[in-house]
């Protein structure tokens, strides 16, 4: 593994659910959900007494709801969760000044180097949980260990709120008992197929014949292979740059009107020109993705994502001209059945450099674009991103809430 490194992976137990019951304590020792409870909802968060059923995050609801009729369920509010997290990432900093924010509820923090000004990485990771308790009054669960994934994994065996450290010389006794589902990246499809194959525990894959591995997922076999033996050589990168911007959402019902899914292409294109401006950066490449409603396997891969993308002459962080090449994407040939699900993004993201003056000045529709856009942000920062729409918008319902983290995304404007 080479130089012996120490990671720490800080997991918020729960988090939706849990900052639910913390302020509102009639939900205390109550199953809930948070997320949508539509046909087509997902759930976000289960609190501790909802996973008793066999709840879980990223389950349809209608499931959720089958599994334990009891279930509370709550909408959320993601203003309220986003500042929870900016408070608990506040108190990760205070810890490492190498912190990579996977989510809003999780980050792995470097603490290498650091066992003579903090102390002993255990008694470190004791006293953020205490500090986050503290301070937010929320559980957080820690994992410690030398390099990423068996940090992630020992975080999650210590739920709920628990710590876990696994030293270098228990690497192999740790790993090798352990499914081949927990390493990372190892989804439902590969699992089965490895299993199917006799490699059952983490420590078969570490001795498996790196042959036989390629023969089973292909080159990506070898980086399983590599997993397993602990080989990860992934840094913390406090400060990764942003590759794209999106925003989506899944329809209650199926859409087949091109007007909604007009005013929905808009109000996203105006949710991430919105972050781009924020973030002080424009787009080269507009991208439309959907789902259509037609299933076409069995289980959550039933539904596979579509996507088309055009490349700009010019970058940009225009809601208008991101909106308008979307729609150019929509109909260009235009969709042959209705869709469940529909987002926009943007790519080749580049900093916001000096715009190519042209021959003549800036065209004068091209100014007030800019100082129309620029009053739009500012009301939205004052008073949230609703306060002030296009009439042509939709309005773009979530199916579920995320705990991504949205770079570019407002503060809550209580804050």
């Amino acid at each position: 593994m080479g130089a012996s490194r120490t990671i720490l992976h800080a997991d918020m137990d729960a988090f939706y659910a849990s900052v639910e019951q913390r302020d509102h304590p009639e939900l205390r020792g109550r199953p809930v959900v948070v997320g949508g409870s539509s046909a087509r909802g997902v759930v976000a968060a289960a609190s501790y007494e909802a996973r008793r059923f066999g709840v879980r995050s990223a389950m349809p609801s209608f499931e959720a709801r089958r599994l334990c009729p009891e279930l509370v369920f709550l909408r959320g509010d993601m203003a309220r969760y986003a500042r929870e997290s900016r408070r608990i990432f506040a108190i990760f900093g205070e810890f490492s000044p190498r912190v990579e924010g996977l989510s809003l509820d999780e980050a792995f923090l470097d603490l290498t180097g650091t066992e003579r000004l903090l102390g002993p990485p255990a008694e470190v990771g004791a006293r953020l949980r205490a500090r986050v308790r503290q301070e937010t009054g929320l559980a957080v669960s820690v994992g410690i260990a030398p390099v990423k994934m068996l940090a992630k994994i020992a975080s999650d065996l210590a739920k709920p709120d628990g710590l876990l450290m696994v030293r270098a010389e228990e690497v192999r006794a740790f790993l090798d008992p352990l499914p081949v589902r927990r390493i990372w990246g190892v989804g439902p499809v590969a699992g089965a197929r490895l299993e199917a194959a006799g490699l059952t525990r983490i420590g078969d894959l570490a001795r498996a014949d790196p042959e036989r591995l390629r023969a089973l997922l292909g080159d990506w076999g070898l980086e399983v292979a590599r997993l397993s033996r602990a080989e990860d050589l992934r840094e913390v990168e406090p400060l990764r740059e942003a590759h794209s911007y999106s925003e989506e959402n899944t329809f209650e019902g199926d859409v087949a009107d091109t007007s909604v899914l007009e005013a929905t292409i808009l109000t996203h294109a105006e949710s991430v020109a919105r972050r781009l401006r924020r973030d002080g950066v424009r787009a080269r490449t507009v991208v439309l993705k959907w789902r259509p409603a037609r299933r076409r396997a069995p289980g959550p891969r039933g539904y596979p994502a579509r996507s088309r993308r055009i490349t700009l002459l010019e970058v940009t962080d225009d809601g208008e001209v991101i909106a308008k090449e979307a729609i150019r994407l929509l109909h260009e040939p235009a969709f042959s059945e209705p869709v469940r699900l529909l987002g926009v993004g943007v790519a080749g993201i580049q900093g916001e450099g000096p715009d190519q003056l042209p021959l003549f000045g800036e065209a004068p529709e091209r100014q007030r674009r800019r100082e129309l856009n620029r009053a739009l942000d500012e009301i939205a920062d004052r008073f949230g991103s609703g306060a002030v729409v296009r009439a042509s918008q939709g309005r773009a319902e979530r199916a579920g809430l995320s705990l991504q983290i949205k770079r570019g995304e407002a503060r809550d404007p209580e804050e």
